[in-house]
């Protein structure tokens, strides 16, 4: 191919065989490289016979094998109903495996159509016929092998055939390779976005920022490139791990090939000067686990799956964090670790791991080998030969960022691509009124009798967080149609949590009717506060009688919750709170009358609860008589109670399909597979 010189070269691989090969060519044209997808349309009821297929680009082309239409008497109708069913999954698999990334159009240029091998030539020639109509100015076709039969077919779309191996006694294209496996679809987006970041054509530079993970602080490095298909948390026990140049190096490759990184020091500057702290593993998970759950607050890396990487004792860290986390870690990498330092908790891995050693680190080999006896997982130890503990020799941490970002390609699958409805065209703002603008943009619904309006709203089934936001606020109608969207989010998509702009401790009396807990006494009698005219009309009662029939049928931990999200009786409020703290955590509880003592002066006598106002300049707290002043944290202290820091370590084990699915508006939200309430 260089000796052809071609210009203006742009290569199109045909996935997924022909993207190894179609890297290879365009390193060596310096050329840009895209996908040419190909959809085959089968006859009716013989659908491994090709009447045509389907070529994705701008604008789709349709080839049909036109013998095979009279032969089978197909119409127009059937032909544009296959075609639309075949564009769509085009549409998904280009998404797939090239995000956003801007299609390369061929007019005006040379077009190099690449595959691994051909057998019949089918898919090959529709891409050749279709990338002409499209304005390719020449058109190669390269493959490495293809029986002789099918090559003088194709010289007949082709400008030029490349073919290194013509066969005269054909058999299968796999027969001319040593190494012919189907390759996934993971290996293929890696290979594409590895070539994409070394040709330096990524649709945009990555995004980079330095932060810090609380309640101490922890820096880090995040490095998130377009389009992130996961993101990978290095950390070890050291304090520097984030400026390790062999995690760096590990970290660029995976940042090649579109996974986001965040490198991590674990330790603050003074932690890190005691020996001690490298070795205290529980220590060194819970920092970890901070740094899962800061991710999974940050908007746009917080729903990409998540992998660990762990070195030295870090790797102890990452299999706690990995037992712990359980789902939300799709695969774990350890180089050179001490994941043996995990102990008995290692049986609790779910996540795909891969231990990395060298061959001459005899000590960590054995614990490594243990510890891998310990993991009831998919799991993998590899030996890079002649490597000690540092990985330094010539070659070894080349044969570690290989491993590693095979084995992360291989487990952690591209995030779910979420069709969202397409954008209404309008005009300019500044051309219409605002209410035309709004016309423009509505979308008719059924009328609310109708089974058709709940059903409309499924477009938002796997979203995390739905905003139901309308202007019949307080009527009939604006309850039952949130009735009506609740229920078939309930029913038919597993959303199991609703809660509603109203005081915490009413919201809990429904919460223990629907879900049939017993009644719990409280100091005032509920729904006596604003909003009253929320629970006094006969669509909420409806709704609520709906959720306790529903959750009849369910287990405890599968019924639906209903939660309150304002305090609107302050006293009430917390009350209801350090109530609940006394129960579950009293420690906690402690803290909060502390932190309370600045609004009242709370008194604790026989289990009843008695307020006063106070002066907050004294911020005082007396609690069975005893008195002391309110003291601030000290430095470094998380505001977060150890209750509220476990819920959130339990919503971050969820997988990133399955975390807390919300539907929030401003009245109501479902929440799906939450915590149990506070």
């Amino acid at each position: 191919m260089a000796a052809l010189a071609p210009d203006r070269p742009l290569v199109y691989a045909l996935p997924r065989g022909g993207v190894p090969v179609a890297v290879e060519i365009a390193r060596a044209l310096r050329a840009p490289l895209d996908l040419i997808l190909v959809r085959k349309i089968g006859a009716p009821g013989a659908a491994e016979v090709a009447l045509g297929a389907v070529v994705e680009g701008k604008s789709p082309e349709t080839v049909i094998n036109e013998d095979v239409r009279k032969a089978t008497g197909v119409d127009d109708a059937y032909l544009e109903r296959a075609r639309q069913h075949e564009l769509i999954e085009l549409e998904r698999r280009r998404a797939q495996y090239l995000g956003s990334r801007t299609r390369l159009e061929p007019t005006g240029h040379t077009a190099i159509v690449v595959d691994d091998g051909l057998a019949t030539g089918a898919t090959a020639k529709a891409a050749l016929i279709a990338i002409k109509r499209q304005g390719a100015e020449k058109i190669i076709l390269a493959i490495p092998v293809a029986p002789e039969e099918t090559l003088a077919e194709l010289r007949r779309h082709a400008d030029i055939v490349v073919c290194l191996h013509p066969a005269t006694n054909f058999t299968r294209v796999g027969a001319f390779y040593s190494d012919f496996h189907q390759l996934t679809d993971e290996e293929t987006i890696g290979l594409l976005r590895q070539e994409w970041a070394e040709a330096g054509s990524t649709a945009s530079d990555p995004d980079r920022r330095r932060i810090a993970v609380p309640p101490l602080g922890l820096v880090g490095d995040l490095c998130v490139p377009p389009d992130p298909r996961g993101i990978i948390l290095f950390a070890h026990g050291s304090g520097s791990s984030r400026l390790s140049p062999r995690n760096i190096a590990v970290a660029d490759r995976l940042n090649s090939e579109g996974f986001a990184t965040l490198l991590l020091d674990l330790l603050t500057a003074d932690e890190a000067n005691d020996r001690r702290n490298i070795f205290d593993i529980p220590l060194l998970d819970e920092r970890r686990l901070e740094a899962a759950i800061w991710i999974g607050a940050e908007p746009d890396i917080a729903d990409l799956p998540l992998g660990l990487f762990g070195a030295s004792t870090g790797a102890g860290a990452a299999m706690l964090a990995a037992a712990e986390l359980q789902g939300r870690v799709a695969a774990v990498v350890s180089r050179g670790g001490r994941p043996d330092l995990a102990g008995p908790r290692l049986a609790e891995v779910k996540a795909p791991t891969l231990f990395i050693v060298g061959g001459d680190d005899q000590e960590v080999r054995a614990l490594n080998r243990k510890a891998l006896a310990s993991l009831q997982c998919d799991k993998l130890l590899r030996v890079v030969p002649n490597a000690t503990n540092l990985f330094e020799e010539p070659g070894a941490l080349e044969a570690v960022t290989e491993l590693a970002s095979a084995w992360f390609q291989h487990h952690l699958p591209p995030p779910a691509q979420v069709r969202t409805p397409a954008p209404v065209e309008r005009q300019a703002a500044a051309s219409i009124s605002t209410a035309a603008a709004l016309r423009a943009a509505a979308e008719p619904l059924p009328s609310l009798e109708n089974p058709e309006f709940s059903a409309t709203f499924d477009r938002f089934a796997e979203a995390r967080v739905v905003l139901l936001g309308e202007a019949s606020h307080g009527t009939s109608e604006f309850y039952r149609a949130r009735a009506a969207i609740t229920r078939r989010l309930i029913e038919r998509h597993g959303f199991t949590i609703v809660a509603v702009e109203a005081d915490w401790p009413d919201a809990a009396s429904i919460d223990r009717y629907v879900r049939q807990r017993p009644h719990r006494a409280v100091t005032s009698a509920p729904f006596s506060r604003f909003p009253t005219w929320m629970w006094r009309n006969k669509d909420v009662d409806a709704f609520v009688r709906f959720l306790r029939d529903h959750n009849a049928a369910r287990l405890p931990d599968q019924r639906v919750g209903f939660y309150g999200l304002d305090l609107y009786n302050m006293t009430a409020s917390i009350a209801a709170v350090l109530a609940y703290l006394d129960r579950i955590d009293p420690q906690a509880a402690t803290v909060a009358r502390e932190r309370y003592a600045c609004l009242f002066a709370l008194v604790a006598r026989a289990g009843r609860l008695w307020t006063r106002f106070a002066d907050p300049r004294l911020c005082t707290m007396r609690a069975a008589g005893n008195a002391h002043p309110r003291r601030p944290p000290a430095k470094g202290t998380s505001v977060c109670t150890p209750e509220w820091r476990r819920l959130l370590r339990r919503n971050a084990k969820r997988p990133s399909g399955g975390r807390c699915r919300t539907l929030l508006s401003d009245h109501v939200f479902w929440r799906a597979r939450i915590v149990e309430p506070t």
